[in-house]
């Protein structure tokens, strides 16, 4: 095993970081989807309570 260069060690090293990263980056940009999402349907529902009362209120007003 110590007969390798040590550059190859580098390079396995390497690889082992960028799978790390690219594994936590992941994560983290599927919580900020996630995070986006929510807000969007929370935006959505409003709208639709919104036209809900405006059609109560158009309603009553008949």
């Amino acid at each position: 095993m110590l007969s390798l260069p040590w550059w190859v060690y580098l390079v396995v090293a390497g690889i082992l970081f960028s799978g790390y990263m690219t594994v936590k980056t992941a994560a983290r940009e599927r919580e900020i989807d996630e995070a986006f999402i929510e807000k969007e349907g929370e935006i959505y529902m409003e709208r639709i309570r919104q036209e809900r009362e405006r059609r109560k209120r158009a309603k009553s007003l008949q």
